[in-house]
């Protein structure tokens, strides 16, 4: 390994590190975690590749008390997953960037998650059925295994509209992944959530509709969600044992 890796792994280690203590101080808890063991991985590698044992020594005091942190952490989110008090709120600002829903979602997949369910009155229009195929292409991505999504949304009243067709695409799409898409509609729905059957339990104020609309098909945040601008709305995160179905 090559000195310049080495002092990459470093850059990125601090980077990551640093969010975590950030989330950590503003009680984001569960995302502050990822970062947690992330960050401890990275600088194990470090410490792999260093020869100077000053430095070695530097680096295992900062990783025990990473882990040590971690760990702290561990215990307080499954102690209040326990009691079922599990709150956590983050605030998207208006035109902010980084806040793909790889990044949204990623602290509350874990590989045990296998069936998803999605309520929100707003997968009609064309550029709110690309959200919901963005999510479930993350779902893919993700380390789970996921095997059923079920969605519940409105319908548009347009007989000509691209949404039947659409969602019919997608749910054979994901078939020929190995995920079953049910699908359902309710005239009367209006709340936004998505809980996944590991316990955990999402709501944003827009649904998955969050972001602007990009400046053009050529300009940046058009392809990766991550540079795109969002509207300003709030996500509640909340725990319990019983994820009811919709």
């Amino acid at each position: 390994m090559t000195q310049n890796h080495v002092t990459g792994m470093e850059t990125s280690a601090i980077s990551v590190l640093k969010r975590a203590v950030e989330l950590d101080h503003g009680s984001r808890f569960q995302e502050s975690l990822v970062c947690y063991q992330e960050g401890i991985q990275l600088l194990i590698d470090v410490l792999k590749a260093l020869k100077d044992d000053s430095k070695k020594l530097h680096y295992r005091d900062k990783i025990k008390g990473y882990m040590d942190r971690a760990e702290q952490i561990k215990v307080h989110v499954n102690q209040l997953k326990e009691e079922g008090k599990y709150h956590e709120q983050i605030r998207i600002a208006e035109n902010s960037t980084g806040y793909s829903y790889e990044v949204l979602f990623k602290p509350y997949i874990s590989d045990g998650l296998t069936e998803v369910w999605v309520e929100d009155p707003y997968i009609r229009h064309i550029h709110q059925l690309y959200n919901f195929l963005r999510f479930c292409e993350m779902l893919l991505k993700a380390s789970c295994g996921v095997k059923n999504i079920h969605l519940l949304t409105s319908q548009e009243e347009d007989s000509s509209s691209q949404q039947a067709g659409a969602l019919v695409e997608l749910r054979q799409s994901l078939q020929a992944h190995g995920v079953c898409l049910e699908l359902k509609y309710s005239s009367s729905i209006h709340d936004r959530e998505i809980r996944f059957d590991n316990g955990w339990i999402i709501k944003i104020g827009r649904g998955l509709d969050y972001f602007k609309k990009p400046k053009g098909r050529f300009s940046i945040g058009y392809c990766d969600y991550d540079l795109r601008e969002c509207q300003e709305t709030s996500v509640d995160i909340f725990h319990t044992k019983h994820t009811k179905t919709l």
